[in-house]
């Protein structure tokens, strides 16, 4: 909160939404009431609604600027960079422009599953493609998501996605059908946040997420399964034979387990993790295969919990298009 009272540059207003949350949030926004920030209840949920949309459309519904930014609780915003981000809007002719945050990670299991994820993320969801309008690719992050109220009111805004558990992708397809532009991008120079404190919180929060953002998640967990027993079979072969003195298998097995860990760190750097986390990113792949197959498994059975509510495949479905 702090680093959204501090922007300057531009007029705007705070609006947090309370959705009925068993934390400080209300307590926490409160301490902010003198400082232009607008505190606000969700209400009920209604029938075929999830949380978030609901949520954002109580927010939207209240809001009085040209721009609507879309953020989360949790996110840090840099100095200036509301003002940055609506001229590079204006710049690009988006009427969406979306940041992919910095992932602060700290804990052993946020360090080796978000590289994995996000390298698949930024491998399936090319910014050049998302943002070029002659491509059919969309694709955002909820933890930023600025646009201009009058695409939002054209599309329906969250009302007109209201099922749709993958919130963010779903609003940037249907202003990209609309005939809008949108612009994507990495924005670790605006935005960073930690996304998940446990691996609990991990673990529930991609189960919601992982089958919705790729086609073929089984397909997926298997490769990724299969590359992490390649890698450290290589290299368990090049120590043992290395050590009973075969030296010309150790060398050949050193090489080939090199070569697949290389090529494994170059789409891991992509994603904009720290070097430790690259390091312990190969013992994501497993967690990655996993938490896939709990995400698939959940939305085929029409179970898919989330901050305490649990929504219907049906939603599921909504969200992908489906």
């Amino acid at each position: 909160m702090n680093s959204l009272v501090a922007q300057d540059g531009v007029a705007f207003e705070i609006i947090v939404v309370n959705d009925h949350s068993t934390d400080r949030t209300r307590e926490v926004a409160s301490s902010f009431s003198g400082k232009g920030v607008q505190i606000i209840e969700a209400g009920p949920l209604p029938a075929g609604w999830t949380g978030k949309n609901n949520a954002v459309t109580a927010g939207a519904k209240v809001a009085r600027g040209e721009w609507l930014l879309f953020t989360d609780a949790d996110t840090i915003h840099l100095p200036g960079s509301l003002v940055r981000s609506i001229g590079e809007a204006k710049r690009h002719g988006a009427a969406l422009l979306s940041y992919s945050p910095e992932q602060v990670v700290e804990s052993f299991w946020e360090k080796a599953v978000m590289p994995v994820i996000f390298a698949e993320l930024a491998a399936s969801f090319r910014p050049a493609q998302v943002s070029d309008p002659h491509s059919p690719a969309a694709a955002a992050n909820g933890q930023y998501l600025l646009i201009t109220r009058e695409a939002y009111d054209a599309v329906g805004g969250h009302a007109a996605i209201a099922a749709s558990l993958l919130e963010d992708v779903a609003l940037t397809r249907t202003i990209k059908k609309s005939g809008r532009k949108i612009f994507f991008r990495f924005g670790g120079d605006a935005v960073r946040t930690r996304m998940y404190r446990n691996f609990a919180q991990l673990r529930e929060g991609w189960t919601k997420n992982l089958a919705l953002l790729f086609s073929s998640p089984l397909r997926l967990a298997a490769l990724r399964a299969i590359e992490f027993v390649l890698i450290v079979a290589s290299f368990a072969i090049a120590i043992t034979t290395a050590l009973r003195g075969h030296r010309q298998p150790a060398v050949v097995a050193g090489i080939v387990a090199v070569i697949l860990y290389g090529l494994f760190l170059l789409r891991i750097r992509r994603a904009h993790f720290s070097w430790d986390a690259n390091l312990l990113a190969l013992f994501g792949l497993p967690l990655f295969s996993y938490l896939l197959l709990r995400s698939a498994r959940a939305h085929a059975n029409g179970s898919v919990p989330w901050k305490g509510r649990t929504y219907s495949d049906e939603a599921a479905l909504l969200a992908t298009g489906h």
